[in-house]
C-alpha cells in the first residue's frame, strides 16, 4: 500500500526536516505485519514528494498477534491470507504512519521548529483506499479540516464498466496545513474509512484517538461516526471518548466569544466558530513569536486550548497556565495528557490555580502573558485589580490581550441590542472603548501598545475579535532595574 506527501513550499526539500527522513536515503522499518519504506521519488527546491510504502506479509498478518475475525458465511479457509490488506490503505497504513513519522505527528522538528508550526502547501495521495461509505464519505470527513478533496471511485474492471465501481477510491487531498495536522488527520481517518481494524482495540485506543484528534475532532461534524469506527464500534469505548470530547468542547466554549450563528444561509456556523477560535490562537502565537517570547503565561487558561498550541511549538520552553477554576485546570491537564507526556515535555508545563485580581509572586519574571478572551468575564469594577496584578505586579515584557468587538455583533443573527455573545460576559467593548482602555493601561504601567483585529475585517464594524499587544518600554525597564 502506498501514500505520498508532496509540498511546493520553497525550499521544498525542507519536507525532509519536517518528516525527520533524509531525501537522499531509502529507510526501512520493521512492522508487526511487514515492512515500511520511506523514499523520495522527487526532491528539489521547487517540489518534494515523500512516499510511504508498506509491504504486508500475509503470513505475519494471519498468524501474528492481533484480533481474529469471527467466522461468517462469506469467510473461507485462506481468508486471513488472501485479502486486500497488502494493497488497500487501512489501519495497517495508519500504524506505519505512527511508527515511521512519530516526531512529525507530534509537530516536532529540531532543525525547522518554526516551519513545523507553519501551514505549508501540501498534497496527499492514497491511490487505493477501501472506503466504506464511498467517495462522498471521504469528502465529509476531510473537507471540514481544510482539505480540498478528490475521491475517485475505482471501477471493478475497466474493461467492463457496466460492472460498476468497487469499494475502493483513489484519494487526493490538497490544502495548506501543518505537516503534523495532515499526518494526524490521516492517522485517524484512514482506518475510519476502511472500518476494519487489523488489531484488537484496547481501552488505550481512546487516548490515542483524543491525542491525534486534539484541536479538530471535538468540533468535527462527523465526530460521532469517526469515534465509533475508530474504536471498532465498541459502545463502551466510543461512549467514553465522546464524553471526553464533550468536556473539551464545553471547556472551549466557556471563554470564547463566537458562540452565535452568523447571518446568511450560505454560512456554516460550526466551521466559522472553529475557524475564528483557530485564527485567534494563531494571532496570539504570532504575536508571541514576534516578541521573541519563550517563557509564557496563559492567564485564565480555561480548558487549555491555547496551552495545547503553545506546547506544540518548541520555542516556548516554559509554559504556565493559570485559572481560578480547579475544574478548568483538570480539563486542561486532560487535554494536554500531562500524565502521559515524556518527562522532558512535562517539565515545560505548569498549571496553577490563581485569581487574576490578586497579586501572585509565582507569575513574576516571565517573558510574556496572554489574556485571551478573559477580561470581558470580569465585572468592570474588578478591572483595576486585574490591571494592577498583571501590568503592575507581574510586569511581563509582553502582554497579549484579545476581547470581543461588540460592534461586530450586528453581523450575528439573534443578537439584539444589549445582548452579549456569551452568557458569562460582563461587558463587551466597542473599538473606541477598547482603544481607550489599552492607552490608559499602557501609559499607567510603562508599556507601548499596538492594536489589531482577528477574523474577517468588515469595513463598517471591524473584526469580530480585538487584539492588543503591550510591550514594556525601555525607560520602564531601566527604572525597574534601578529599583531592584
Amino acid at each position: 500500500m502506498l501514500l505520498t506527501l508532496t509540498t511546493t513550499h520553497r525550499p521544498a526539500t525542507d519536507l525532509g526536516h519536517l518528516l525527520v527522513k533524509h531525501p537522499e536515503r531509502v529507510q526501512s522499518f520493521g512492522l508487526p505485519a511487514g515492512t515500511a519504506h520511506v523514499l523520495y521519488p522527487e526532491a528539489d527546491e521547487q517540489r518534494c514528494t515523500a512516499a510511504l510504502l508498506v509491504e504486508v506479509d500475509p503470513f505475519k498478518l494471519g498468524g501474528g498477534r492481533g484480533r481474529r475475525q469471527a467466522a461468517t458465511p462469506d469467510s473461507f479457509t485462506l481468508g486471513q491470507y488472501v485479502n486486500d490488506r497488502p494493497y488497500a490503505a487501512s489501519s495497517l497504513l495508519s500504524s506505519a504512519l505512527a511508527k515511521v513519522f512519530r516526531s512529525a505527528l507530534r509537530g516536532e522538528s529540531r532543525d525547522r521548529p518554526e516551519l513545523a508550526a507553519t501551514p505549508i502547501p501540501l498534497e496527499v495521495r492514497v491511490p487505493v483506499l477501501r472506503c466504506r461509505g464511498g467517495a462522498e464519505l471521504a469528502v465529509r470527513l476531510f473537507a471540514p479540516l481544510g482539505w480540498a478533496v478528490t475521491a475517485t471511485p475505482i471501477p471493478l474492471d475497466e474493461a467492463y464498466p457496466e460492472w460498476g465501481d468497487s469499494r475502493y477510491v483513489d484519494l487526493t487531498l490538497t490544502g495548506a496545513l501543518r505537516v503534523a495536522d495532515a499526518l494526524n488527520h490521516l492517522y485517524v481517518l484512514l482506518p475510519v474509512l476502511d472500518d476494519a481494524k487489523h488489531y484488537w482495540v484496547a481501552p488505550d485506543e481512546v487516548d490515542k484517538l483524543l491525542r491525534a484528534g486534539a484541536g479538530w475532532l471535538a468540533d468535527h461534524p462527523e465526530r460521532s461516526l469517526i469515534t465509533r469506527r475508530y474504536l471498532a464500534h465498541s459502545r463502551a469505548l466510543a461512549g467514553e471518548a465522546l464524553a471526553r470530547l464533550a468536556e473539551l468542547r464545553l471547556a472551549d466554549e466557556a471563554p470564547v466569544d463566537d458562540t452565535v450563528d452568523p447571518v446568511g444561509p450560505a454560512e456554516e456556523p460550526d466551521r466559522k466558530r472553529a475557524s475564528l477560535a483557530l485564527r485567534r490562537r494563531e494571532a496570539v502565537l504570532a504575536a508571541l513569536r514576534d516578541q521573541g517570547a519563550s517563557r509564557v503565561l496563559d492567564l485564565g487558561c480555561g480548558g487549555g486550548a491555547l496551552l495545547a498550541a503553545l506546547v506544540a511549538d518548541r520555542r516556548f520552553t516554559e509554559i504556565v497556565g493559570t485559572d481560578v477554576s480547579s475544574q478548568a485546570l483538570t480539563l486542561a491537564a486532560r487535554r494536554l495528557r500531562l500524565d502521559r507526556l515524556p518527562e522532558r515535555q512535562r517539565d515545560r508545563i505548569k498549571l496553577w490555580q490563581s485569581a487574576l485580581t490578586y497579586r501572585d509572586d509565582r507569575l513574576r519574571g516571565y517573558d510574556a502573558a496572554v489574556l485571551m478572551e478573559v477580561i470581558e468575564h470580569l465585572d468592570p469594577p474588578r478591572l483595576p485589580a486585574l490591571e494592577d496584578a498583571v501590568f503592575g505586579h507581574v510586569r511581563p515584557g509582553t502582554v497579549v490581550v484579545t476581547t470581543p468587538n461588540v460592534e461586530y455583533n450586528v453581523r450575528y443573527e439573534g443578537l439584539g441590542t444589549g445582548r452579549f455573545r456569551h452568557a458569562d460576559h460582563r461587558f463587551e467593548w466597542t473599538r473606541a472603548e477598547f482603544a481607550a482602555w489599552v492607552d490608559r493601561v499602557a501609559v499607567a504601567h510603562g508599556y507601548a501598545a499596538t492594536l489589531g483585529g482577528v477574523g474577517d475585517d468588515d469595513p463598517e464594524v471591524g473584526s469580530p475579535t480585538q487584539l492588543a499587544v503591550f510591550t514594556r518600554t525601555e525607560e520602564a525597564a531601566r527604572k525597574e532595574e534601578i529599583r531592584a
